[in-house]
């Protein structure tokens, strides 16, 4: 019988070794798996790639795995943001490495990583800094920039619903990067509020089939960024 609970977070995360690449979706402060990146933590991984829409919010989730110190390089479209006072900080020090990433870029570049494509040309960075040391072509007069796909040896996503299987829904924004993350890693955690019996979730309504979900684990009351930031801007 195919049955990919985790027992828990910390089992969910049990894979992730030191230099990995860990693709973690979220889009400012919807989808983030905030749970996990607290396993991963406790899990205790060093010199990690991380690439995400930004760089972490307030001093939960991705910004807490900063200030530990557990990443090398981050990989993202949005470093800097009215509350991403960590990575500032760290930049400035230079103890952690940037790639800075057009947000359409990198959804392309895991697109193409989860779809075999290991590089394609696009317009977007053409003739600013971003695009030096890349190469340039011209195709119908306009020049296009080469950019390779982004692959993960782990992904930690947020989903809505699933069954044991690891087929997924998402709710309304909170979709975001997880699709395209689930399918460009080796190995996809996914953390869902709710995990139902097996055929109630419509085909129709499933956005991530299961092939590309190896682990579920069930956190029903996650922590809202949101209601954290306000709490400490109002202390």
């Amino acid at each position: 019988m195919i049955d990919k609970h985790a027992s828990d977070l910390r089992e969910a995360v049990e894979m992730v070794r030191d230099g990995d690449t860990v693709l973690i979706g979220g889009f400012g402060e919807a989808g983030n798996p905030t749970e996990l990146i607290h396993a991963l933590i406790e899990h205790g991984a060093r010199g990690l790639t991380v690439v995400n829409n930004n760089a972490g919010n307030g001093e939960i989730g991705l910004a807490r795995l900063l200030k530990m110190g557990r990443v090398a390089k981050l990989i993202c479209s949005f470093p800097r943001g009215s509350h991403g006072h960590i990575f500032d900080a760290l930049y400035k020090e230079r103890r952690i490495e940037l790639e800075l990433v057009p947000q359409g870029t990198l959804a392309e570049r895991l697109r193409a990583g989860g779809a075999g494509i290991p590089a394609f040309f696009t317009p977007t960075a053409a003739g600013t800094d971003l695009a030096t040391d890349k190469e340039v072509r011209a195709f119908g007069g306009r020049d296009y920039v080469l950019e390779h796909a982004i692959r993960g040896n782990v992904a930690f996503i947020k989903a809505e619903t699933a069954d044991r299987w690891g087929n997924l829904t998402y709710r309304k924004a909170a979709r975001n990067f997880g699709p395209v993350m689930a399918m460009a890693a080796q190995i996809t955690v996914a953390q869902v509020r709710q995990v139902v019996p097996l055929g109630t979730i419509d085909p129709e309504c499933i956005v991530t089939p299961s092939i590309f979900v190896s682990r579920i684990v069930e956190v029903a009351n996650p922590i809202s960024e949101r209601d954290h930031l306000e709490e400490v801007y109002v202390a």
